[in-house]
């Protein structure tokens, strides 16, 4: 009975942990169904963030020329490019992502699409007016 209880503790325990947005994530660029890269999604002082853990189509070393204040001419690999999100709901929002292409910042929400696919959803101003990408996880 007492292996009975521990098996099925263990069972749960994997259950939750496949439905939580943290883990390691190929994400998949929108236009061209590309992956572009791994991205680990974690947890720091009560908020989600995120960091790319390895480039697919560029070389390791590339940098981003066109990121904002002290993440200029950072390497990629390693850099946060989400970050403050806050959970509410099904959702993490309240805070942004970084579009190394562009430079550019983002509001941010993401989501659980299932257990091997999570929501990224970059936006302006109102959710409606922006890009979404689904990626898959590792």
């Amino acid at each position: 009975m007492k292996n009975f209880i521990f098996i099925a503790c263990l069972l749960f325990a994997n259950t939750l942990q496949a439905q939580s947005v943290l883990g390691k994530w190929k994400s998949i660029d929108d236009e061209t169904g590309e992956a572009k890269s791994h991205i680990e999604i974690f947890e720091k002082n009560g908020k989600i963030y995120g960091k790319i853990t390895k480039l697919l189509l560029k070389p390791s070393d590339t940098i981003c020329k066109k990121c904002p204040g002290k993440k200029k001419d950072q390497l990629l690999e390693g850099m946060e490019i989400i970050y403050d999100l806050k959970k509410k709901g099904d959702e993490y929002k309240g805070g942004k992502i970084l579009d190394p292409e562009s430079g550019k910042e983002y509001k941010c929400k993401i989501s659980l699409q299932d257990d091997s696919h999570l929501k990224v959803r970059g936006f302006i101003g109102f959710a409606l007016i922006g890009r979404t990408q689904i990626w898959e996880r590792l």
